[in-house]
């Protein structure tokens, strides 16, 4: 048998410079597969003709436990630098064209290398962070949509993901046959096909390489590129039957986790100004907020591969929960001073910022990344009352901005 601690999964990013890397603090990993097999009948005859075979849905959901790093974020969008070192801030836009592969690497009990799950080329459908509870875990969900789903084995047991940086001179040709990198086995349902994938990055630009055309592979362990000038960097991926020499790093850096007293909230008008430590929202009990991409992942006749990715819109969803002591959130929503005699619903604001700022422990004193939702509308706003029960109020805000982002002057209310 396998044990949840003998699969080692890594996300392995598609586009761009940016390296594979294990996935960190996951909990739960939940892939679903739909083979979308359509029964073919016709009259005259009672037994069925055949099945129409389209391309399988993957639906792969993930929930991992919040740790202090903007990196899973990075590797989503295909980045390396988006969000870190002072850098840019990741938007919801920079989801749309990336895509990225999962696999997971299976041991069993006795020690024996079973296989490879390979999930190829999946997309962010939509993610979210969740604080039960003042005292609960910070845990990170994420849904990814794909159509394919692979089990490699035997000879072709391992995923190997390598990269090469081509220098001066004519440095196109990659030896994949040293012990640096095992060796490329076969496609058993392709003969002669012995690469999975080949990507050339230059100057930002990441191009899929054609078998032929683009790349040629000699059964020698060569990998030929057709063309190449200095800089280029050339991404591969096969299988072997012989392991790289890393699958798994555990990260013994970075929090086990992170419960709510690690994270600051603060709700705002930015029409009123700029954030400030006044904005920070008391007495809450729990927090979640989760984004939703309608994807436009398009096709064409005549290829079954998913040809262009796009997301036509993004739904950001927030609810805050509290216990009634104070009515300062609607009075934020209201756009008025603490105290203000007239709390009408109909007059809330559609213009509310939400920041969650996360760190590195509950001193607070090493800011680790943060979110920023801007343009949020309260749609719900409710409060009960239960025999016995303190009462409770609880808001809904939903918009469709999000920045994520390590450089504390991004997210705003800097320490």
């Amino acid at each position: 048998m396998i044990n949840a601690s003998s699969y080692k999964p890594r996300i392995c990013p598609i586009l761009g410079d940016v390296d594979s890397v294990e996935i960190d603090r996951a909990q739960a990993i939940d892939p679903t597969i739909a083979l979308n097999r359509e029964k073919v009948e016709e009259i005259g005859r009672e037994e069925v003709v055949g099945y129409l075979k389209k391309s399988p849905t993957i639906g792969y959901r993930l929930t991992q436990l919040e740790y202090g790093s903007i990196e899973f974020w990075q590797k989503l969008v295909n980045s390396s630098v988006k969000g870190a070192n002072g850098e840019d801030a990741i938007t919801l836009d920079d989801f749309k064209t990336p895509y990225f592969d999962i696999c997971a690497y299976l041991t069993d009990d006795d020690g024996t290398f079973r296989g490879t799950y390979m999930y190829p080329a999946l997309r962010a459908s939509g993610f979210g962070l969740g604080i039960g509870d003042p005292q609960a875990r910070i845990e990170r969900t994420f849904d990814f949509v794909g159509e394919s789903a692979i089990i490699w084995q035997g000879l072709n047991k391992y995923v190997i993901y390598g990269k090469h940086t081509c220098g001066s001179g004519d440095d196109n040709e990659i030896d994949l046959s040293t012990s640096a990198s095992p060796t490329p086995a076969e496609d058993p349902d392709n003969a002669g096909i012995y690469m999975l994938r080949v990507v050339r990055v230059r100057a930002g630009v990441s191009t899929i390489l054609a078998l032929g055309t683009d790349y040629t592979y000699e059964t020698a362990g060569i990998l030929v590129i057709t063309t190449v000038t200095t800089g280029d960097v050339i991404k591969y991926c096969y299988t072997s039957a012989d392991a790289p020499d890393v699958i798994f790093t555990p990260n013994d850096d970075d929090p086990s986790a992170l419960l709510g007293d690690c994270a600051s909230i603060y709700l705002y008008i930015p029409a009123s100004g700029k954030p400030s430590a006044s904005d920070y929202v008391y007495r809450l009990q729990s927090i979640t907020f989760d984004v939703k991409f309608d994807r436009e992942d398009l096709r064409e006749i005549g290829n079954k591969d998913v040809v262009q990715r796009g997301i036509k819109n993004s739904t950001v969803t927030a609810n805050l929960g509290r216990i009634l002591e104070t009515f300062t959130i609607e009075e934020i929503l209201r756009g008025e001073v603490a105290g203000y005699g007239k709390i009408d619903v109909e007059k809330l604001t559609d213009e509310v910022a939400l920041i969650v700022k996360v760190f590195t422990d509950n001193t607070k004193t090493t800011f680790a990344y943060g979110f920023k939702m801007t343009k949020m509308s309260p749609t719900d706003l409710k409060g009960g009352a239960t025999v016995a029960e303190y009462i409770k109020a609880d808001n809904t805000l939903t918009g469709e901005d999000m920045i994520i982002s390590a450089d504390e002057s991004i997210i705003g209310i800097e320490a």
